[in-house]
């Protein structure tokens, strides 16, 4: 079982740290072009912000099978992580279209980083 938890938990980094790149690279265009954030756009940012949920789930699944991060400032990118991106998403829904275009992919930026950081962390050498 911990070797599953393990297994989705390192893959499922992976992936997420494609879809934050991607989703910067899209957000940042849109915002270069002056153009509102897509309903495209967030919903994937809203995917985005689950899938790193859940990733912090199977982590913690993990975690309570005995498995241990490298570091425990693994922890610490995780749940950033978790709660940065729907803070951002709460809080940039309330202003200008513009201004949700730049706090979205600068979140995107920010948080891809913060999986990078995770990724690195978590690995066991």
């Amino acid at each position: 079982m911990v070797g599953i938890l393990t297994f989705l938990h390192a893959r499922l980094a992976i992936a997420l740290l494609a879809l934050a790149f991607v989703l910067a690279v899209w957000g940042s265009y849109g915002y270069l072009r002056q153009r509102a954030i897509s309903g495209g756009f967030r919903s994937t940012y809203l995917l985005l912000a689950a899938l790193t949920a859940f990733q912090g789930l199977a982590g913690l699944a993990a975690m309570a099978f005995g498995e241990r991060p490298h570091y425990l400032l693994h922890l610490v990118y995780g749940v950033f992580a978790t709660v940065f991106l729907p803070g951002v998403y709460a809080y940039s829904s309330r202003g200008a279209h513009d201004r949700e275009a730049v706090l979205l992919a600068a979140a995107c930026w920010i948080v891809l980083v913060a999986y990078g950081r995770g990724y690195m962390t978590g690995l066991v050498r």
